[in-house]
């Protein structure tokens, strides 16, 4: 079968003709269709993500067609058009996930290939408003914001929102999900062309975060936010504390822009604001996430298709921040 592979860190994605994979006990062959890139892949193949990168099938995202159960397996999957819950053992604890929690494409082989094996219990119908090509584009990026969102920062009915560095994929299902669920959604960006798109998607307005006055001006048009979502953490990172309304709660899911630098501790605890880090979500958070956007009829935003043969244009192009939604690599030929 055909696969993407990194052959180490630094290396260009090869296509490559790979052994064949089987399901096993409790698992499931999938035939995938389309699979979606993660910021996640580009710094594996960066050598900025802990485990390994050498000869590895990326890829967390994807949507396809079962095409055989093993022993134990529900025979009824077979031909159902399905998504994969890319977030692996997380355990009991829905507060946190276990020790040997992992992702689906590091260590395990990913979603970058013409097949992949999965345990059943990650299995789930794909929603029916969705093509084969959205659906791939759902599971790691909407589950992060839904977690961050509702389990972590429970959002209220009458709350605002700002959804931070818009653009990639978890910050535009911030957007998506709160503006679906009935709250005032802004959005942050370095770019005027990424905010002018997002109203279209719902939000009441964007600030560009490079403008030494978005603070005052962020601050005055919304009246400061409730709940704040943002995977960037860095030197600007106090400017969203500034930004909490009194009560607030920031879901931290990532630190693309490097270390948070510095806080004033008064700033947090006078105001009762709450830093909450999020990575990913449960099962049943995936499940939840699932069932609201089926309900509520969200859709991705996708931004290219890609074929399987031009997988490292589509690396290069997320690594350039040049996207506005989710790559998607088509699978199958």
């Amino acid at each position: 079968m055909k696969a993407a592979v990194l052959r180490g860190q630094n290396q260009p994605i090869e296509i490559c003709e790979v052994a064949e994979v089987y399901p096993g006990r409790n698992q499931v062959r999938v035939a995938i269709k389309y699979a979606a890139l993660n910021h996640r892949d580009v710094w594996i193949q960066a050598g900025r993500y802990p485990g390994q990168c050498e000869r590895l099938i990326l890829g967390s995202d994807a949507a396809g067609i079962v095409e055989s159960v093993g022993e134990g397996a529900n025979k009824a999957w077979v031909g159902k058009e399905v998504i994969i819950n890319p977030s692996h053992g997380w355990g009991d604890n829905a507060r946190v996930q276990a020790a040997d929690y992992k992702v689906l494409g590091n260590p395990d082989p990913g979603t970058f290939a013409d097949f992949i094996v999965v345990e059943e219990k990650y299995l789930h119908p794909k929603p029916p408003h969705l093509s084969f090509v959205e659906a791939a584009a759902l599971p790691l990026s909407c589950l992060t914001a839904y977690r961050a969102l509702f389990t972590r920062c429970q959002l209220q009915p009458g709350e605002t929102v700002l959804a931070n560095g818009i653009g990639g994929g978890v910050a535009l299902f911030a957007l998506q999900l709160a503006h679906a669920f009935g709250v005032r959604a802004y959005v942050t960006s370095s770019s005027a062309a990424k905010i002018e798109r997002t109203v279209a998607l719902g939000a009441a307005s964007g600030f560009n975060y490079t403008s030494d006055a978005w603070v005052q001006q962020a601050r005055a048009v919304s009246g400061g936010f409730d709940v704040i979502i943002d995977g960037a953490a860095g030197a600007r990172f106090s400017d969203l504390v500034e930004l909490a309304n009194p009560g607030g709660r920031i879901g931290l899911y990532g630190q693309t822009a490097g270390p948070i630098k510095s806080l004033l501790p008064a700033k947090l605890f006078w105001r009762q604001l709450s830093i909450l880090g999020t990575t990913m979500g449960s099962e049943a958070d995936f499940d939840a996430m699932v069932k609201f956007c089926q309900e509520k009829k969200i859709k991705p935003v996708i931004d290219e298709i890609f074929p399987l043969a031009q997988a490292e244009a589509a690396f290069r192009k997320m690594a350039a921040g040049r996207q506005f939604g989710k790559i998607v690599l088509k699978i199958d030929s």
